[in-house]
């Protein structure tokens, strides 16, 4: 499948999710928050960035909220959802928010273990807020979006996007480690159950 395919086909795979925020921009309030959650290597930043493309808005990544050094306690990684820090993404981005004020944060980056003060974000408020990433519909934040999207993918294309994304030197973890977290999650949270929208991923 070309580029040109492969946007065509996303336009397709996309389009109930564009069609809801359409209908949420046409009949909500001043503030609008979409969630989009769902298993790894499944498109949730791919579809993230493409609505983001298409109504603006502020775009959110629960992977700026990985867990410092501090926070990876024993107990803390057998959490379920337990994989970033919830604490800090509710105070710095959801309350503030809902509060319609500006959101200031500075990412974490798990690659090097620190923050990178040089890309620290502040994002005015605006109507639109997309929020993306595994463990966003965790119950800890209660209930603050008027739109939820489940991201699905079958557990072969799974590994497939995996490997295309991330190389073949950290798949033993994705198989061992980061997809079963992530399964566990999604399965003792509810959360395809609490989603109002389904997409599957689709290569062809």
């Amino acid at each position: 499948m070309n580029s040109k395919q492969k946007q065509t086909k996303d336009r397709e795979r996309f389009l109930p999710a564009v069609l809801a925020i359409e209908e949420l921009i046409r009949t909500g309030d001043d503030c609008l928050i979409i969630a989009i959650d769902g298993r790894t290597g499944a498109g949730k930043t791919t579809i993230a960035k493409y609505l983001h493309g298409k109504f603006g808005g502020n775009l959110f990544h629960m992977d700026d909220f990985y867990l410092q050094s501090h926070q990876r306690t024993k107990e803390r990684l057998l959490e379920v959802g337990g994989n970033v820090d919830y604490e800090r993404f509710k105070r710095e981005v959801l309350d503030v928010i809902e509060r319609r004020d500006v959101v200031h944060y500075r990412p974490f980056n798990y690659h090097t273990m620190d923050f990178d003060a040089k890309y620290a974000r502040d994002m005015v408020p605006k109507r639109l807020n997309i929020v993306e990433g595994t463990y966003c519909m965790n119950p800890y934040f209660g209930d603050p979006y008027d739109l939820k999207i489940f991201m699905d993918v079958e557990h072969q294309q799974q590994i497939e996007n995996v490997i295309d994304r991330e190389g073949t030197s950290e798949l033993d973890d994705y198989i061992d480690k980061w997809i079963p977290k992530t399964d566990i999650y999604i399965e003792r949270m509810g959360v395809e159950a609490r989603c109002d929208l389904r997409i599957m991923y689709s290569k062809d």
